[in-house]
């Protein structure tokens, strides 16, 4: 097991990522954050790595876009989009301040559409 992982709750997630409960618990559905609840209906329990922590930023990086514009631009599904973020294939901020919070994509010179290749 790799020594910067923390395995916390929600609440500790919270804390160290800088956002909201509703945001984390949305980062579960979409796969961007790892969990697990030992029991059903239990509490999640969250995997906070250093790439993640890295992760949230206070302003959006020039040239980075939205969810719904990365999706655009590279004519693939959200979910897509976040697939490539969560395994590395595209670089992602969290940004939490201001008017323009929630996830920043890279997606200057990205491969476009569903089959293209990544060297």
């Amino acid at each position: 097991m790799d020594q910067d992982v923390e395995v916390v709750s929600v609440t500790r997630a919270e804390q160290l990522l800088g956002v909201n409960r509703t945001t984390i618990y949305r980062w579960l559905k979409e796969g961007f954050v790892v969990g697990e609840q030992l029991t059903p209906e239990g509490p999640w329990h969250l995997r906070i790595d250093a790439k993640l922590r890295a992760r949230p930023a206070p302003a959006v990086p020039e040239g980075w876009v939205g969810l719904a514009e990365a999706s655009r631009r590279l004519r693939v599904s959200r979910q897509t989009v976040l697939q490539k973020v969560h395994f590395g294939r595209l670089e992602a901020v969290l940004v939490n301040n201001g008017r323009r919070r929630g996830l920043r994509i890279n997606v200057n010179g990205a491969p476009v559409g569903l089959f293209a290749t990544e060297e």
